[in-house]
C-alpha cells in the first residue's frame, strides 16, 4: 500500500460524486457527524478524582476524521464547535446552566482544541490509505489520541496550576478506556474497507 499516495476516504466511496448533489451529499454527512458527536459525548462514565469525564466523544471524532477526510471532517468538527459555543447543550458535560463560551473555557477546553486537530490529522492519514489496514488504523488512533492529550493537558495545567495532579486528572485515568476504542476503530473501519471492496467486486 503507498501511504504517501493520495486515497479515497468511505465518505467518497458513496453517492454522488461531483456538482449540487455531491454538495448536498457532503451537507448531510456534516450534520450526521455533528448529531454523532452530540450523542457520543453523552455516552459518559464519571472517573473518581479527575474533573474531565470518560465518553465515546474521542472514537467519534477520531472516526468521523478518518472516514470524512480533513476537509469535510474539519467542517464537521467546526460545526460542531459553533452549535456548542452557540449555547447548545451538546458537550460532554455541559448542562443548562454552565454551556456556550463559558463550558469551552473550563477544564475540557483544551481537549475540544485537540478534537479539531485530530480530526483533520485523521482525516489527511486516511487520505493517505491508513484506515484500510489495522496496523496503521491503530497506529493513526494512537497518533489522534496524543493529539487530544497534550492541548488538554496543558489547558488543565494553565488553569488549576501545574502543582495539581495533572496527570491523573487528565490523562491516566483514561488510557484503558482509550486503548479499547483504539481497538474498536483499528478493527472497525479496516472491516467497512473489506465490506466495500466485497461489494464492488
Amino acid at each position: 500500500m503507498q501511504l504517501s499516495a493520495s486515497h479515497s476516504v468511505l465518505a467518497e466511496t458513496f453517492g454522488p460524486t461531483t456538482g449540487t448533489a455531491r454538495r448536498i451529499k457532503q451537507a448531510v454527512l456534516v450534520v450526521l457527524g455533528i448529531t454523532l458527536l452530540a450523542v457520543a459525548a453523552n455516552i459518559k462514565v464519571p472517573v473518581p478524582g479527575s474533573p474531565v469525564l470518560m465518553n465515546m466523544g474521542t472514537f467519534a471524532v477520531l472516526t468521523i476524521g478518518a472516514a470524512y477526510g480533513a476537509r469535510l471532517g474539519l467542517a464537521t468538527i467546526l460545526g460542531y464547535m459553533i452549535i456548542g459555543a452557540l449555547g447548545f447543550d451538546i458537550f460532554q458535560s455541559s448542562t443548562a446552566d454552565l454551556n456556550g463560551i463559558e463550558y469551552m473555557m473550563g477544564g475540557t477546553g483544551g481537549y475540544l482544541v485537540g478534537y479539531v486537530i485530530a480530526t483533520v490529522v485523521l482525516g489527511a492519514l486516511a487520505q493517505r490509505g491508513w484506515d484500510r489496514s489495522m496496523v496503521w488504523m491503530a497506529l493513526a488512533m494512537l497518533i489522534g489520541n496524543v493529539l487530544l492529550y497534550v492541548p488538554g493537558l496543558l489547558w488543565l495545567g494553565q488553569l488549576y496550576g501545574w502543582d495539581k495532579p495533572i496527570l491523573a486528572w487528565g490523562l491516566t485515568p483514561f488510557l484503558l478506556g482509550d486503548a479499547l476504542k483504539l481497538a474498536l476503530a483499528a478493527v472497525v473501519l479496516p472491516l467497512v474497507w473489506k465490506l466495500v471492496g466485497d461489494a464492488r467486486s
